[in-house]
């Protein structure tokens, strides 16, 4: 492979034209029937109890064209959000496909989220359908009459045996629903497809807008750096809930005609093993949390398992330490392949390519059509002393960056410093042009990969009946990286007990998800604050990590 790629080499493999139509979801499905892989196996789906489903590139076409014509003819129309709020049923991917191919906006939101991580992100895109299931149901109707534009709720497994359906609501049986003769939206290479959201420092999440260009960096980064090949069975471990989900566990493999398989289980070692065993997988995609976790259960433990044909594997979603490297080689004789990305950049940015001396602990280097740096914080100046810490940094455009954060461009805008989008983490350059991740440049908390909002749980927080203040950080975690820390002042009249922490976590669990639960409550007399009365959430970080206070000219002293 060159050292040098144009993000546009992706055109000619895709059979795609400067100015013409793109559609990810016609590239997923009906063009790989076109091209002859129709009785391709697609999906390998294994459910809960070992149950197994496969579909095919027909059944993908012809079941997305499905989706596609239902939501249609209920007047769902171009450019409309549409939610999944789905457990990993293939429904989720073959309906993420569907609401692509119809023109639609597709906003996958976790399944774990509870009633305000639901309400935040939905009442700002002004999503007009959600399709999830029964057990999702509940969460669904608790938030209805605070979204006025949400006018359809699609069920996927409601029978006859359920309970009614209330008024907007609707049931869909995806396999009685095929629909081969949907013609697929001449959608343009601007045309908004994908709206992902992110959590920020303050305020509430942010709506990040893809569109369907993302598809020729998704296309080059799955080729080249997941090395995916026809005879590959490639299997993604993160939830489409988040963007790796999407990017590389439906669009990027789906593009090339790959074979996918999904779990959709809890996790264990030995059942992780088990599958990739029996479906025989070979491209294994998966995050640095997830190795921890099976590296607590050793490396004797893969030896008893048949995992001869698994030939690559990538990590993605924190930084993989040089451990679970050294680790990979010894349970697996092969490398871990850490990537460097986010929800704003749609793609791989920063990338340890097949072949590439692998160091451990290195983020790698840019992928060769991406252009990235490290630079000075406040003036976005390019440092190029080498091992100097400075903000990661890409040089637009390339095809799978956002184009605007969801009603909120001046966060957007912000986000652009001299020519480069800052991606809000530090790293250093070594001699041999190796990036080293060295830190988040704000308060975001990232546990187990996934970026929390410490202002979501603090606002989420406040609604207890016992909390008077509240802050929340990043506390470091031997497997999951970080996990959630509060600090909390109690009103007058409540106790600072084991009772009181249970309460506070269940309470959190339920109003937005189990990621963003404290698992630790420190209770406080007082919260330390400025004299404006900001809670200073460096101060309780320095504490907790054991590191210097720094200034405190600036706080309140009563």
């Amino acid at each position: 492979m060159s050292d040098k790629l144009h993000w546009d080499d992706a055109l000619a493999d895709l059979n795609l034209t400067q100015d013409g139509p793109i559609n990810i979801g016609y590239l997923c499905t009906d063009r790989n029937v076109e091209r002859g892989l129709g009785d391709k196996t697609a999906l390998i789906h294994q459910g809960h109890g070992g149950a197994l489903g496969k579909f095919s590139f027909i059944d993908l076409k012809e079941l997305s064209g499905g989706w596609a014509a239902f939501l249609e003819d209920r007047g769902v129309g171009s450019l409309d959000r549409v939610c999944l709020f789905l457990d990993r049923v293939p429904e989720l991917y073959i309906g993420f496909l569907g609401i692509l191919k119809l023109g639609a906006v597709v906003q996958p939101l976790f399944s774990a989220f509870g009633d305000e991580s639901l309400i935040s992100r939905m009442e700002d895109s002004g999503a007009v359908a959600i399709i999830t299931q029964r057990k999702h149901l509940g969460k669904v109707r608790k938030v209805r009459d605070r979204l006025p534009e949400l006018t359809m709720v699609v069920v996927i497994d409601q029978t006859d045996a359920h309970k009614p359906l209330r008024d907007g609501e609707v049931a869909f049986d995806m396999e009685t629903g095929r629909n081969a003769d949907f013609i697929p939206a001449a959608t343009g290479a601007e045309s908004p497809s994908v709206l992902h959201y992110t959590s920020g420092t303050t305020g509430k999440p942010k709506g990040a807008l893809h569109v369907h260009e993302s598809v020729l960096a998704q296309y080059l980064t799955t080729r080249d750096v997941l090395d995916l090949k026809p005879e590959d069975v490639y299997w993604c471990t993160a939830d489409p809930g988040w963007v790796t989900g999407t990017s590389y566990g439906i669009i990027g493999p789906w593009t090339l005609g790959a074979t996918q398989f999904v779990l959709d289980a809890g996790f264990s070692s030995a059942a992780w093993y088990q599958a990739m065993s029996d479906h025989k997988v070979s491209v294994w995609y998966t995050a640095p949390t997830a190795i921890r976790m099976l590296m607590k259960d050793g490396a004797e433990l893969v030896k008893e398992y048949d995992l001869s044909a698994l030939r690559h594997m990538c990590s993605v979603g924190e930084p993989l330490n040089a451990e679970g490297v050294l680790w990979g080689r010894e349970a697996f004789g092969l490398d871990f392949h850490d990537t460097f990305w986010q929800t704003e950049t749609g793609a791989m940015m920063i990338t340890n390519m097949p072949g590439m001396t692998v160091k451990p602990g290195s983020m790698g280097k840019p992928f060769p059509a991406v252009e990235a740096a490290v630079v000075d914080a406040d003036t976005g100046i390019r440092i190029d002393e080498p091992n100097t810490v400075g903000m990661i940094a890409v040089k637009p455009p390339w095809p799978s960056m956002m184009r605007t954060y969801w009603n909120n461009s001046a966060t957007y805008y912000g986000k652009f410093l001299n020519g480069w989008y800052i991606c809000g983490d530090r790293a250093s350059i070594d001699n041999d042009g190796y990036f080293w991740f060295s830190g988040r440049d704000d308060d975001v908390i990232n546990t187990g990969g996934h970026l929390v909002g410490p202002f979501e749980i603090e606002s989420a927080l406040l609604e207890h009946e016992a909390v008077a203040e509240s802050a929340a950080i990043g506390k470091p975690d031997p497997v999951n990286m970080e996990v959630v820390k509060a600090f909390v002042a109690l009103k007058p009249g409540f106790e600072p007990d084991d009772d009181m922490e249970l309460s506070i976590m269940n309470f959190i669990r339920k109003k937005l998800s189990p990621l963003a639960m404290p698992q630790e409550i420190e209770f406080m007399e007082k919260l330390p604050k400025t004299r404006s009365g900001k809670i200073v959430r460096r101060m309780l970080k320095a504490k907790e990590r054991g590191e210097e206070i720094g200034d405190t000219s600036t706080l309140d002293d009563d």
